[in-house]
Order: structure tokens, then sequence, then C-alpha cells
């Protein structure tokens, strides 16, 4: 399954996440060796926010990143809320629907 964890950031998210970049490059790193994040990024403009799919078993994955990501635990996420995605076509979908293309 697939899960999206969305980010809502504070007013200068781009300029005060620097000092906890590493960190949290770092952090996501270790959950995309662990097969769970597959994509990540901040939204541009404005930089108010960040996007994360997850692929994992239960959206407890992906709640658990959130809680302990740097960003979050410093303050700069000020709201989070992951969503179940049902993905059908795509390379990675969870739940691929054969499409006859016209």
């Amino acid at each position: 399954m697939h899960y999206l964890l969305f980010y809502e950031a504070v007013k200068d998210y781009a300029a005060l996440r620097l000092q906890y970049r590493e960190a949290h490059l770092a952090y996501a790193k270790k959950a995309v060796e662990r097969g769970e994040l597959l994509l990540g990024g901040a939204f541009a403009n404005p930089v108010n926010g960040a996007a994360l799919l997850f692929n994992a078993d239960s959206p407890k994955v992906a709640e658990t990143f959130a809680m302990n990501d740097p960003y979050v635990v410093n303050g700069l996420v000020i709201k989070w809320h992951v969503r179940e995605w049902t993905t059908v076509v795509g390379p990675w979908a969870a739940k691929y629907v054969n499409v006859k293309w016209a």
C-alpha cells in the first residue's frame, strides 16, 4: 500500500530548514534504505510544505517517520497528516489496473 505524508511548514521554512537539512536527509535516507520511503520533497512556489510517498502495510510507518523527523521535532513542520493512496497506474502502482488505452 502507498501512503502520502503531507507537511505544512512554518513561514520562512526554506531558510529555517537549512540548519536541520543534513539530519533530515540522513533520516530520510534510512527510510529509503528500508524500502519504506519512495519519494519525498518540498513544495515549490511557495516553499511552504512537503509531501513524502511511503510503501508500507499500514500508515504507522509514515506516522512514525513524521513524529521523529528532525523538521517536525524542531518545530519547522507545524502540521502533518497521512493519507492512504490507492495507486493503480504506473511502474510503482500498488494495485496495478491493466487499462486498454484508445
